[in-house]
């Protein structure tokens, strides 16, 4: 079996590990390079034929095979890591304190980013959709207020709403409800547990099991409930993403499992791929092939394949490979809240903002892109040299002062 070098050119260990013994610099890689693949998602969401805040004007079915490359997986993959990451956070903090800090980190970027980051996305959505001619100014006092005269039946515009920082809401519940857990369970029997589901996924288990639970989920829940992000009647994505977020705390210091899935990465990768083939098949049948129990079984199984295996192969190729620190790895793990947070209002502003243009799909969304990373990292550049902001988009101040001492050292090693 492969055992994954560590940063620190030792092998991890094939069983568990005091959660704070060593960090596994390849979770922040995976959370790094998730975002990113959510910034071209979004981007694809313009062009694609899904709903989405904006359009353009050449969206259509070309693009739905990129974008069921990503769909299954990507935010169960971040929940994943913010389970992990939640699991390591406790090993070294108290309960109260564990929550409380992820209280401060979590929800007052969401209620500023609901107040203040969001609003242009939807007031670009108001214009598109709805005709609105209104300045920004009367658009943000008719939002803040939750005035629901945007369109007839005031059901078309949540005011406010949290848009993309849904994931932000979903993970301080999943948040809150880990903290009571440990503390009505106790952290020794959690350890416990964590064990136990290392000896459970371990071998053709770590493949089927999991995916044949978000088969489950989604065969039962999803033709009822939907895929709504609303929180309170968002019964089928709970029923993936909290155990998903859970697994993640639970075998956050057990490295059993990394390495399993390390030694699993490439029948997992075959299998996601088949799963993205077979969905891709799938999704192109007629619309009146689209229909019926047997049609939504078959897709809940393939979806459910592709979503686990994918996250699988993931945390495998790159606890094999990304295991490793560096300043780039300390500058982008600062710096990938405040991109997510930014990140879609600087997508649909460019995108409305670039339509009258008419140019080419390829090349305007290449365009999109590349000004999206680019005005994301110059506001995480401002913010966190400004500490009154750092807060309200998750910046850290600890992180935001390394950032800077870094910087500084470079320099003056440059100018050497």
């Amino acid at each position: 079996m492969d055992n994954p070098v560590h940063a620190t050119g030792q092998r991890m260990p094939h069983d568990s590990a005091p959660a704070d013994a060593q960090r596994l610099y390849f979770l922040d890689w995976i959370r790094i390079c998730a975002f990113c693949v959510l910034v071209c998602f979004h981007t694809g969401l313009y062009y694609g034929p899904w709903a989405w805040h904006v359009k353009s004007a050449y969206a259509g079915p070309a693009i739905e095979p990129l974008l069921l490359l990503t769909s299954p997986w990507r935010m169960s993959l971040l929940f994943l890591v913010s389970g992990a990451a939640s699991g390591f956070l406790l090993s070294k903090a108290s309960d109260a304190k564990f929550l409380r800090e992820r209280t401060s980190r979590l929800l007052v970027p969401l209620v500023f980013g609901m107040a203040v980051v969001v609003p242009p996305q939807s007031y670009c959505e108001a214009i598109e959709k709805m005709g609105y001619n209104g300045s920004y100014l009367d658009f943000l006092q008719r939002y803040l207020w939750a005035d629901p005269g945007f369109c007839p039946g005031g059901d078309c515009l949540a005011s406010p709403g949290w848009n993309h920082l849904w994931f932000v809401a979903y993970l301080w519940v999943y948040t809150v409800a880990l903290s009571f857990t440990v503390a009505i369970a106790g952290r020794e029997r959690l350890e416990r547990a964590g064990r136990w589901l290392c000896g459970m996924l371990a071998g053709w288990r770590a493949v089927v099991l999991p995916a044949t639970a978000i088969a489950v989920a989604r065969a039962a829940l999803f033709p009822r409930f939907g895929d709504t992000h609303a929180l309170v009647d968002d019964w089928y994505n709970h029923a993936v993403y909290f155990p998903i977020f859970l697994l993640g705390a639970l075998v956050a210091g057990q490295h059993r499992f990394w390495n399993e899935a390390a030694r699993l990465r490439f029948a997992a990768l075959a299998l996601a791929l088949g799963g993205w083939a077979a969905l891709v098949c799938l999704h192109a049948l007629p619309a009146e092939a689209r229909d019926g129990p047997r049609f939504l079984l078959a897709m809940a199984c393939v979806r459910g394949t592709c979503q686990w295996c994918t996250i699988l192969a993931v945390c495998g190729f790159a606890c094999r490979h990304l295991n490793i620190d560096g300043p780039a790895r300390r500058y982008l793990t600062g710096a990938v809240f405040c991109i997510y947070i930014v990140h879609q209002t600087l997508i649909v502003v460019l995108a409305t903002a670039l339509k009258p243009l008419s140019i080419a799909p390829f090349t305007e969304a290449g365009v999109i892109v590349v000004l999206t990373f680019v005005g994301s990292f110059a506001m995480f550049e401002a913010i966190r040299r400004m500490a009154v902001l750092q807060p309200f988009f998750g910046v850290s101040p600890s992180r935001a002062a390394m950032a800077v001492r870094e910087r500084a050292t470079e320099a003056r090693i440059a100018g050497r």
